[in-house]
């Protein structure tokens, strides 16, 4: 089993593309708690918007609440994406405790955020590949 941390964005086209999650069921796939907000609120724009379809986005809940992604908390968690948040010029810490996470368990990101990937050799976090 592998273990790593996926961030909004990643989790967000999962649960929106069938049979995705099923790809990492042997996996441990762990976010910080403020991902399943993210992700529900981008899913909530997306059927405002007529992107995503009453179903689909019913759907693609479900799959986020489901328990396939774990969340996991770290005591020093707020103080390393501050860190991290600094080291990087970055005046907000939502994509920063996505990496404080990775680095603090020493376990690897799944992104496809270009700005986090390449912040992610920075800070010394290895990249995780979700195909």
């Amino acid at each position: 089993m592998t273990t790593f941390v996926v961030d909004a964005n990643v989790v967000f086209e999962m649960v929106n593309a069938p049979g995705a999650t099923d790809r990492i069921a042997d996996d441990e796939a762990i976010a910080p708690p403020l991902m399943w907000p993210e992700v529900r609120s981008a899913l909530h724009v997306g059927r405002w918007r007529g992107l995503l379809s009453e179903e689909d986005a019913s759907v693609a809940l479900g799959l986020l609440e489901s328990g396939r992604f774990r969340e996991r908390r770290h005591r020093k968690l707020g103080k390393e994406a501050w860190r991290v948040a600094d080291f990087l010029g970055w005046t907000k810490t939502y994509d920063a405790e996505y990496l404080a996470l990775a680095a603090l368990l020493d376990v690897p990101i799944a992104t496809f955020d270009q700005r986090v990937a390449g912040a992610a050799e920075r800070v010394g976090v290895a990249l995780h590949a979700v195909a």
